[in-house]
């Protein structure tokens, strides 16, 4: 660690001046204030140093996760059997989500504390498939059975509120 010119020099005059003073001497005032700028610049580098060794550390921590969570391990894409094929807001935190799952739809209600599977029902025939785009589902206009599951679901949710 390198010190300041003044403080190199003080240094060795303060250790000659300690050496030469008797045992049980008081010692002088240039001498205690050289003692005390060493001191200090020698702390002040130590804490200097302290400081970019944290900041170099805690930014190859941020460095190391971005590159896990950009190369990461992933799950294969074709893995998953399950989609979501459509949801609807209930409320504030409330929704009823439809999810396919192989050849069956469920009807999942979801809330902040749970989570229930409404109803099961075979995969409708005019779903789309999950590659095709958003374009496509655009361009043909609704699902023909959208309807049908819209009175489906009031009729459910009816049946629930009767009892």
């Amino acid at each position: 660690m390198m010190l300041g010119p003044l403080a190199g020099a003080a240094a060795p005059a303060a250790a000659q001046a300690t050496a030469a003073a008797a045992p049980g001497a008081p010692l002088g005032p240039a001498v205690v204030s050289a003692t005390a700028a060493a001191a200090s610049s020698s702390s002040a580098g130590s804490l200097l140093q302290t400081i970019f060794a944290l900041c170099l550390v805690l930014g190859l921590l941020v460095v190391l996760a971005w590159f896990l969570k950009r190369y990461g391990p992933r799950a294969p894409a074709g893995a998953a059997n399950v989609r979501i094929v459509g949801a609807l807001n209930l409320g504030g935190r409330e929704r009823v989500i439809v999810v396919e799952v192989g050849e069956q739809w469920i009807v999942v209600g979801a809330s902040p504390g749970r989570i229930n599977a409404l109803a099961t029902m075979p995969r409708q025939a005019g779903a789309e498939a999950p590659d095709q785009g958003a374009e496509l589902a655009q361009a043909a206009g609704p699902a023909p059975h959208a309807g049908s599951f819209a009175e489906w679901l009031k009729q459910t949710i009816d049946k629930r509120n009767a009892k």
